[in-house]
C-alpha cells in the first residue's frame, strides 16, 4: 500500500538508507566483538522487513522508466543482473571471510547500499503518488486483494509461481544429492551449485536480446513445465554431467517464466494498484519456497532425496497442465494483449 500512496523513488531511497544503517550496525558490533545471536536475528529480520517495503516500490517503478515496448527487455536485464549478483556476491564474501574479519563484509555491504542511494537519486523519474487518496486502511488493502484475485491471468501466474516453487525444490536437496548420490566433495558440490545460476544467465541473456516474446502465455506454461521436468530428471540422474545439465535447465526455465510473469503483471495492472499487486505476489513467491523446503524435507526423510526431487518435479508438471486447462485465458495470452494495455 505504501508503494501506491507515496513517491516510489522516495520509498526506494529510504529503504536503502535503512538497509545501509542495519548493515553498518552489524559491522560495528562485529568489529567490536559485541555480536550476539539475538542482535543478529533482530538485524536480519529488520533487513528482511526493509526488503518487503522495497520490492513493491522497485518493481512498480519500472513501467515509468521504460516504454511498454521494452518492458520484456527491462525485466530480463533486471533478472540477469540479479543472477549475476547471486553468483559474484557470495564468491567475494567468501574471499573476504577467508582473508579479513567478517565485519568487513558487513561494512562493504553498507557501502554498497550507500552507492545504491546515489543510483536511485540519479533515476530520471519525477513521478508522484499513484493512488494518493487510497490510504493505508483496510479498504485499500482489500482493493488490492480483490483486483489480484479477479484478474484471472494475474492470479493464475501467481498460482503457477507458488506451485512451481513449492514442489520443485531441488536446491534444498542439493547438498544431499552432491554427497550421497553423486559422491562429491566440497569442491564438487560448489561446482554443481553453479549450474542453476549459469542456466539462468544464459536464458536471461537470450531473453534480454529479444525485443518481445510472442505467445507469452504458452511460453510461460512451457517454461514452467520444462522447469518441472528438468527437476524430475535431476532427481533420478546419477552422473555429474547429467545432474549439472538438468540443474542448469531448471535455472533457464525459471528465468524465462520469471521474465514473462513480471511483464504480464506489470502491464496488466493499473499504476495505482501495482504496489499492492506486487505485495500480494510476494506472499506467493516467498511462501512457496519456504513451505516447499518443509515438504521436501519430510518426503526426503521418508523416501529419500531423489524421490522427493523426482515427485516434486512431476507434481509441478501436472499442476502446470491443470492451470493451463483451468485458465484458458493464460494459455492463449499473447504479447499483442500487452501492447493493447494503456501506458499507465
Amino acid at each position: 500500500m505504501l508503494a501506491d500512496i507515496r513517491d516510489r523513488r522516495q520509498v526506494m531511497l529510504w529503504t536503502r538508507v535503512a538497509a545501509a544503517v542495519f548493515a553498518a550496525i552489524l559491522a560495528a558490533i562485529t568489529f567490536t566483538d559485541h555480536a550476539t545471536v539475538a542482535a543478529i536475528y533482530l538485524l536480519t529480520a529488520a533487513g528482511a522487513a526493509v526488503s518487503a517495503f522495497d520490492a513493491p516500490a522497485q518493481q512498480s517503478i519500472v513501467p515509468h522508466l521504460v516504454p511498454p515496448a521494452h518492458m520484456t527487455n527491462a525485466i530480463s536485464l533486471n533478472t540477469l543482473q540479479w543472477q549475476i549478483g547471486t553468483i559474484i556476491g557470495p564468491a567475494i564474501a567468501g574471499l573476504l571471510i577467508r582473508d579479513q574479519d567478517i565485519g568487513m563484509v558487513y561494512a562493504i555491504t553498507a557501502l554498497t547500499f550507500a552507492v545504491a542511494v546515489g543510483a536511485v537519486r540519479a533515476l530520471r523519474y519525477r513521478g508522484h503518488a499513484a493512488a494518493a487518496t487510497a490510504g493505508l486502511g483496510w479498504s485499500a488493502l482489500l482493493e488490492g486483494l480483490r483486483f489480484t484475485y479477479r484478474s484471472r491471468i494475474i492470479w493464475s501466474t501467481m498460482l503457477l509461481d507458488f506451485f512451481a516453487t513449492f514442489f520443485s525444490s531441488a536446491r534444498t536437496m542439493l547438498p544431499i544429492v552432491a554427497d550421497q548420490v553423486l559422491g562429491l566433495g566440497p569442491e564438487g558440490y560448489g561446482l554443481l551449485a553453479t549450474a542453476q545460476p549459469v542456466g539462468a544467465l544464459v536464458a536471461g541473456a537470450a531473453t534480454s536480446l529479444r525485443r518481445d516474446i510472442y505467445h507469452q502465455g504458452a511460453v510461460l506454461l512451457v517454461s514452467v513445465a520444462v522447469y518441472g521436468l528438468a527437476t524430475a530428471f535431476f532427481g533420478v540422474a546419477t552422473a555429474f554431467a547429467l545432474s549439472y545439465f538438468f540443474f542448469a535447465v531448471t535455472g533457464a526455465g525459471d528465468t524465462v517464466s520469471t521474465v514473462i510473469r513480471g511483464t504480464i503483471r506489470q502491464m496488466m495492472t493499473p499504476d495505482a494498484l501495482r504496489g499492492r499487486m506486487v505485495g500480494v505476489n510476494m506472499i506467493f513467491f516467498m511462501g512457496g519456497p519456504q513451505l516447499g523446503e518443509l515438504e521436501a524435507g519430510l518426503v526426503a526423510a521418508a523416501f529419500g532425496a531423489p524421490f522427493a526431487i523426482f515427485t516434486g518435479g512431476l507434481a509441478t508438471v501436472l499442476l502446470t497442465a491443470w492451470i493451463a486447462w483451468r485458465y484458458p485465458g493464460l494459455r492463449r495470452y499473447t504479447s499483442d494483449a500487452l501492447a493493447a494495455q494503456p501506458a499507465t
